[in-house]
């Protein structure tokens, strides 16, 4: 992993030097738009809704619209005026009992590793956590804004880690516009339910989770691909395009979900395409004493790239 912030947590006159890792990554499968008739990408223009015109991105600025629809527009300087963001700094506010924590409020998570001297401060900090079965209220300044946190302690198979967890603000809850009326409720109606709950009792455990979506269009995309359903733009490549791409990226995430349970991950098949390409790279290195395996190799390598045009076209 690579570290994306320096800083210093400090909790009272304590300083503890640590880094900070994404702890999450994305596996969501993703598309591109384009032209049904031709597979060609369908692009779009930054135009101005006054004019018309096509604006460059030079010309681009932030605006912040009020609540009767005018359009404040805010310049560089304008910007660089608000409260900076440039601490380095994990402030711990206070510590709070774990459960006091919704976590509705939960964002965004980080890991977060001791540096230089700050090995021992941190454990003690993680031990502190652990041990009062709190977590550290903080606030800090990422990605150019002013964040609230937690710190909060997460077993992992390297051992217990101290993980920042960016919260939502207050106000950016929002509050259900409806009720639930359930009427009158049985007691024999609840008995039944809490046994449904109970019959369906267990303890959570991610691994027996699966991402069935993202292996469903990887496999319809290999089965299109073997047909020969590969569309040639005049921005595909040599080896099908964004397709191809888009195979890889997902065979990735599939082989990433699979070793996550212990599973066995298989290697990709090759391409009969790239095969006939390394037969024919090998035979041209091949010493001159060779000669009858390079020739046996020069005769097949054209049949199967022949054979691989066609299930490519």
């Amino acid at each position: 992993m690579r570290a994306i912030w320096k800083g210093a947590v400090s909790f009272g006159l304590v300083s503890v030097p640590v880094k900070l890792y994404s702890a999450t990554e994305s596996h969501d499968v993703s598309f591109r738009q384009v032209h049904a008739k031709d597979g060609g990408r369908i692009r779009y223009q930054r135009v101005c809704s006054l004019d018309g015109e096509e604006v460059p991105y030079a010309d681009i600025a932030k605006g912040y619209e009020t609540e009767d629809g005018e359009m404040v527009v805010l310049t560089d300087d304008d910007l660089a005026a608000l409260p900076s963001t440039s601490s380095r700094e994990i402030a711990v506010e206070k510590f709070v009992p774990s459960e006091q924590i919704d976590p509705m409020l939960f964002e965004k998570a980080y890991y977060l590793e001791p540096e230089g001297q700050g090995a021992k401060p941190y454990a003690l900090l993680r031990q502190a956590l652990l041990e009062a079965d709190r977590m550290a209220v903080v606030t800090v300044a990422l990605r150019q804004r002013t964040s609230i946190g937690v710190l909060r302690v997460r077993s992992t198979d390297n051992g217990d880690v101290i993980v920042l967890q960016t919260l939502m603000w207050p106000d950016e809850i929002r509050v259900p516009d409806f009720s639930v009326e359930a009427g009158d409720v049985k007691d024999s109606e609840v008995k039944m339910a809490q046994m449904l709950v109970e019959t369906l009792a267990g303890d959570f455990d991610p691994s027996e989770l699966e991402d069935d979506y993202a292996g469903a269009v990887e496999a319809l995309v290999k089965s299109k691909i073997e047909g020969g359903e590969v569309r040639r733009t005049e921005t595909s490549t040599k080896s099908s395009g964004e397709v191809v791409d888009l195979l890889a990226a997902l065979q990735k995430s599939v082989a990433a979900a699979k070793s996550a349970r212990g599973e066995k991950v298989e290697e990709p098949e090759q391409k009969p395409a790239k095969k006939a390409a390394a037969k024919k790279t090998a035979a041209k290195k091949a010493p001159a004493k060779k000669t009858a395996t390079k020739k046996a190799a020069a005769k097949k390598a054209p049949a199967k790239k022949t054979a691989a045009r066609k299930k490519a076209s």
